[in-house]
Formats: structure tokens, C-alpha cells, sequence
């Protein structure tokens, strides 16, 4: 479906969206990467002018409600080195592999995701993407490449990437080290032929955006859609630990985000909505876990926590019918075999790519056809 407005309602750390509940601001995270001292500076602006609160989105992006001094906010953000381009800061939406170069994965694509940031900030022509147009880098263990981004490299050997649109292999392939080529040219054509479309699949023709790739090999190719992030020890390749923790309904208390950035570790949002705080040693990973769990982040890979998940709901948004981060939370003490995500509108936005999504009506909750 196309969509018929013109303007480009995204919010960045620039341009907010005046929600029901105040100014919501969101902050753009290549690959979902950030620092322990970035994340702390988020965490104190967000205590000062906004709800205390960090979200965490199905882009691993993180976002602040309730702000109340825009400018101040975005300075804080700008300071942190988390605005290196105000013209580009709500197209730099680029996921990849959170584990990549850490554990498992057939090679490390953290640097694909640095270089293809500075790309996307060096061309002025994409200053004119859609703030919805999502790259994936997935480094061939299939995570990132079951989200169906718009343009998205997976990794076949550590040296040969297939060109994927829309979650779906073309048959182009291209070395891994003209990746960054290949999705800033994809991005380019999109610009020019998108006319009102806001995804590449809302295209009549997506493989118009392949212009001047080459396909060789046979395209059609999928990938499950994955929808719980890793939580736990996680053991990585160098011998060190990264700890996987879950954040319920992807609400980060700025004071718990506080406890994260104390650790003093790289660390990683997901597109699952969690949190990896990674290159530990056993005996920090030991502490950190001890001081994390009881703030309520989730550690155990069978929590009922990992599979429910709720939009915004009442009181933010003005279209919702009902609180529904409130009725997700009680849907816990039922746990289900499937996946529900429960959402106040139509919309039915942060909806994940399986599962049962039950749209709030003023009788109750329906399951979306």
C-alpha cells in the first residue's frame, strides 16, 4: 500500500512528534551500537527533560517521551556524538547482526555498518529518504535478514554478500567489501523513483532499484523471521561474556540504563527490543548479572516476558483505545506458545513479523486478520 501524505512524519532527535503524552523524540543507532558513555548521557537527559524513561524500538533505536525542552534534549544528544550529521540523523537507520563479530555469524559486519553510516551522511541525495527506509546488515546467521528491511547485504562467505530487497534474496551478489556500494546505490535509485512510496516494496516494480547491479544467481530466497532477542551468558569467541537482557515491553528506566552505562562496556540495542552488554570478563559478567536481574531486566531465555509486546498505547497516543502496555503486562501471568503483540489501534504499529496481533476495539481485543 502507498501511502498518500507527502510530508515525512518520523520523528529524530530534530524533529520530535508531539504525542498525546508530549514531544517524543528518537535516536538513530546504526546497528544499534552504543557507547557506556552515550548511553549514561542519554539516561540523564532523559531524566531531565523527559519521563525518565528510555524505549527501545524495533529498529534498535532508542527513543524519549515527554520532553519538555526540545533543544536541550537535542543538544544533550548532539554532545554525546549521537547527531554527527542534523541534516541525515532520521535516515540513518541501518540494523545488523547484534552478535556479529562476537559470537557465531560468518564474519564481522560491524565495520560494513560504520562505513555504511558515513556513506549514508556523505550523500546529499539521501537526505531525501523516507525516514521508514531500514538497511540490514546481516552477517549470515539469518537474524537480521528475516526482518524484511528495504535494502539489506547478507553475508554467504566471509567475503560474498547476497543483495536482498524487502527481506528477499535478488540474486545479485557482490563482495563483501562493495557492500557499502551497493546499498547506498539501491538507496539513490529509490530516491528518484519513489514518487509517494515510502518502502521499497510499496514499489510496483522493486527491482527497478537494481539498476546497474548484476544478477547472478537464482533470487527468491527467504528467511525466518526471528522475534526473541538473545538473552543470558552469552559466551563469545575471544573468551569473553556478553550478557543478553531483555527489557519488558521496551521500557528502560533511565535509572536502570544508568546501572548499564556504570558497567563501562560497548554495548548493543537490538531489534528485539534488548539490550547486550558485551566483551565482558567472567567475573564483571557475574556482578553485572547479580545487579541487573533484580532491576527487572530479563535474563532467562523461557520468560513469558519474551513473548508479548505492546505499541505505545494510552496515555501516549492519542489514537489508542485502551492502555495496552498495561493489559500486555497481565497477558503475561498467561503464557502462550505464540508470540502476542498488543497494539490500541488499527495501526497496529511495532507489530512483529509472526505471531498474533491483537488489536484493541471498544469490546475487547481482536486478532488482525
Amino acid at each position: 500500500m502507498i501511502r498518500s501524505r507527502d510530508d515525512d512524519a518520523c520523528p529524530g532527535a530534530l524533529q520530535v512528534h508531539q504525542a498525546a503524552d508530549g514531544a517524543l523524540a528518537r535516536i538513530r543507532l546504526p546497528g544499534g551500537m552504543i557507547t557506556a558513555g552515550q548511553l549514561g548521557a542519554l539516561a540523564a537527559a532523559a531524566t531531565r527533560f523527559g519521563s525518565a524513561t528510555l524505549e527501545l524500538t524495533s529498529r534498535g533505536n532508542l527513543q524519549a517521551r515527554g520532553v519538555t525542552d526540545t533543544g536541550a534534549f537535542a543538544e544533550a544528544v548532539a554532545d554525546a556524538g549521537l547527531l554527527p550529521s542534523p541534516s541525515h540523523e532520521r535516515v540513518r537507520n541501518v540494523v545488523a547482526s547484534p552478535l556479529s563479530g562476537r559470537s557465531g555469524g560468518i564474519v564481522d559486519v560491524r565495520a560494513v555498518v560504520g562505513d555504511l553510516d558515513a556513506a549514508i551522511r556523505r550523500d546529499a541525495v539521501l537526505e531525501n529518504l523516507p525516514g521508514r527506509f531500514l538497511f540490514g546488515v546481516d552477517d549470515g546467521r539469518g537474524d537480521v535478514s528475516g526482518l524484511g528491511t528495504d535494502a539489506a547485504v547478507h553475508a554467504l562467505t566471509p567475503d560474498v554478500a547476497a543483495v536482498l530487497l524487502s527481506g528477499v534474496d535478488t540474486g545479485v551478489r557482490v563482495a563483501m567489501d562493495d557492500a557499502v556500494d551497493a546499498l547506498t546505490s539501491i538507496a539513490r535509485r529509490f530516491v528518484d523513483v519513489r514518487g509517494k512510496a515510502w518502502r521499497v516494496g510499496e514499489l510496483d516494480d522493486p527491482t527497478v532499484v537494481l539498476a546497474g547491479l548484476e544478477r547472478t544467481a537464482d533470487p527468491g530466497a527467504t528467511w525466518p523471521p526471528e522475534v526473541r532477542p538473545p538473552v543470558g551468558w552469552i559466551d563469545q569467541d575471544d573468551g569473553r561474556v556478553a550478557l543478553g537482557a531483555a527489557v519488558r515491553l521496551g521500557v528502560l528506566e533511565a535509572r536502570t540504563a544508568e546501572f548499564l552505562a556504570a558497567i563501562e562496556a560497548p554495548l548493543v540495542i537490538t531489534p528485539w527490543r534488548s539490550v547486550l552488554v558485551c566483551d565482558l570478563d567472567e567475573g564483571v559478567a557475574d556482578v553485572a548479572l547479580r545487579v541487573l536481574a533484580p532491576l527487572g531486566l530479563v535474563f532467562d531465555a523461557d520468560s513469558p516476558w519474551l513473548s508479548v509486546s505492546a505499541c505505545t498505547g494510552s496515555p501516549g497516543c492519542e489514537r489508542s483505545l485502551t492502555d495496552v502496555r498495561r493489559d500486555a503486562a497481565e497477558a503475561v501471568r498467561e503464557p502462550s506458545a505464540v508470540h502476542r503483540h498488543f497494539v490500541g489501534c488499527g495501526r497496529a504499529c511495532g507489530s512483529p513479523p509472526v505471531g498474533d496481533v491483537l488489536v484493541a476495539t471498544e469490546d475487547g481485543y481482536r486478532s488482525r486478520d
